[in-house]
């Protein structure tokens, strides 16, 4: 009787052996490592982590322990680590504390499991903790895998965001070595594409954008969160095939072919183009070919733009932590295409933009403020990254020649022309009248929506429209960042310079 009795005793001992095996793993696969732990806790009536040999709590991170049982845990770590053993329990102050150490893999340095429980000291805890450390092992090298390649994630994402930086603020030699070790090369010559979708599908399209655009750069913006830009070889055809996904739930703009160091000259081509393909039925758009003002004025921008910078070039920090002249240009560059988003674009302070940006207005003498003083650093500023060479500084008769003042450029026959053909779209018979009233007197009132529908006497909605009406016309970004606001604007005035009040009756 007493050996079938035993046998009995033993029977149920297997089977919850066997329940409580399979309870933890269901938990595992449910709630990783926390939900295990947790089972344990409440198996057990203990205090059941995870935490490193030096003791410190690895999960949960903030147990609420008492001083006596961390210290209890603390020096089993201790014993463990010292005699090198399996396992280690400890009886002190009526507490029971075991440690375990869990398996891990080369290269990843595994926690130790403890358990702390008042005495007398459940017969099938040992036994239970064994067990639980298979379990826990493959539970916690999963979710270590996890972060590992989460954190590989996170810093190929942090280098190819570094790389977009570099490219945009016309560093592209930096570009090139900090990209060089990661796959593909930088092509000399690029396609940009401006890609905008639901935020809640940007890693999927990502990897769908990755199977059909070969040799592509493939970078979440960081400015619009519902954008991604992609940097394709431009030595090609265009990519045309897109995937099912991305061709019903998004919208595509497609620069011209550029030299890689004019990517951000691609950039603002490729945003512009997004800008016609939410008119569009087919939701993707080529990027219009447009005389460049700076191109139109030749080498005379370069010596104006040379001599309207010469105060930001001349600047030297007077502490080490201060912007020097290239920071400064970079930041005037980021402002000038993304306003308040220039901190998410160059990852500083909303405070360190706005010290930048008057140190930039008190060197330059502008108010920034004014959308006149913005259009003309946003010319020299282009002038200086198209490397347009200026003339010669001396004449024939070896004088000095005087640098041209903006207007002066704008007064040149040819920025007349380039400025007519800047507002067509908008003057042109089949237009509806309103439309060039409202970008002329919208322009003229710094771009602010407001003033413009109180001049206007309509509604800030139907402003709102009609410059939405005029970007499908112009095929330009308008009310989003990058913006043609600023060519408008330059073109506005060189045809008021030459024929007052030619658009005014519009």
């Amino acid at each position: 009787m007493q050996g079938d009795l035993r046998a009995d005793v033993a029977s149920v001992g297997r089977i919850r052996r066997a329940d409580d095996l399979l309870d933890m793993q269901r938990a595992a696969r449910k709630g990783g490592t926390p939900l295990v732990l947790r089972w344990l806790a409440c198996r057990i009536g203990a205090d059941v982590f995870l935490m490193n040999s030096a003791g410190t709590l690895a999960h949960p991170p903030q147990a609420p322990l008492g001083d006596a049982r961390r210290g209890l845990a603390l020096r089993g770590a201790r014993e463990l680590a010292e005699r090198r053993l399996g396992s280690v329990a400890i009886d002190q102050d009526g507490l029971t504390c075991i440690v375990l150490p869990l398996d891990g893999s080369r290269g990843a340095s595994a926690p130790l499991l403890a358990a702390v429980v008042p005495r007398p000291t459940p017969p099938e805890l040992p036994l239970l903790l064994a067990d639980a450390t298979s379990v826990l092992s493959l539970s916690w090298l999963a979710e270590h895998t996890r972060r590992q390649q989460r954190r590989l994630r996170i810093a190929d994402a942090g280098t190819r965001e570094a790389v977009l930086h570099l490219l945009l603020n016309g560093h592209t030699s930096a570009a090139r070595q900090v990209a060089g070790a990661l796959r593909p090369a930088l092509p000399a010559v690029v396609r940009v594409y401006v890609i905008e979708g639901p935020p809640e599908v940007r890693g999927r399209l990502a990897r769908e954008l990755a199977n059909v655009a070969e040799g592509a750069w493939i970078v979440p913006c960081p400015v619009y969160s519902d954008h991604h830009f992609m940097l394709a070889p431009g030595d090609g055809a265009p990519t045309r095939v897109w995937p099912s996904e991305l061709a019903a739930a998004c919208w595509i703009g497609e620069s011209n072919a550029v030299p890689l160091r004019e990517t951000a000259t691609g950039y603002a081509q490729a945003f512009h183009a997004l800008a016609t393909a939410r008119s569009s039925s087919e939701r993707h758009a080529s990027f219009t070919a447009n005389p460049d003002l700076t191109l139109t004025i030749g080498p005379a921008a370069a010596t104006w733009a040379e001599t309207f910078l010469a105060p930001i070039r001349a600047h030297r920090p007077r502490r080490p932590q201060d912007p020097d002249s290239t920071e400064l240009l970079a930041t005037a560059a980021s402002w000038l295409n993304f306003h308040s988003s220039t901190t998410a674009h160059l990852k500083i302070h909303r405070n360190t933009l706005s010290a930048r940006l008057t140190h930039i207005q008190e060197l330059l003498g502008l108010n920034l403020h004014r959308l006149a003083d913005q259009s003309a650093l946003a010319l020299a500023l282009r002038t200086t990254t198209t490397r347009i060479p200026p003339p010669r500084k001396h004449d024939a008769s070896g004088a000095e020649q005087a640098s041209p003042t903006l207007d002066e450029l704008l007064l040149l026959p040819r920025t007349g022309a380039w400025a007519q053909q800047q507002f067509r779209p908008v003057t042109a018979p089949d237009a509806p009248a309103p439309i060039a009233e409202t970008l002329t007197t919208w322009l003229r009132l710094d771009a602010h929506i407001g003033p413009t529908a109180d001049a206007l006497a309509i509604s800030e909605s139907a402003v709102r429209k009609r410059l939405t009406r005029s970007e499908a016309l112009l095929k330009r970004s308008l009310l989003q960042s990058p913006s043609a606001v600023h060519d408008l604007w330059l073109a506005l005035r060189a045809l008021e310079l030459a024929e007052p009040g030619e658009l005014r009756g519009r």
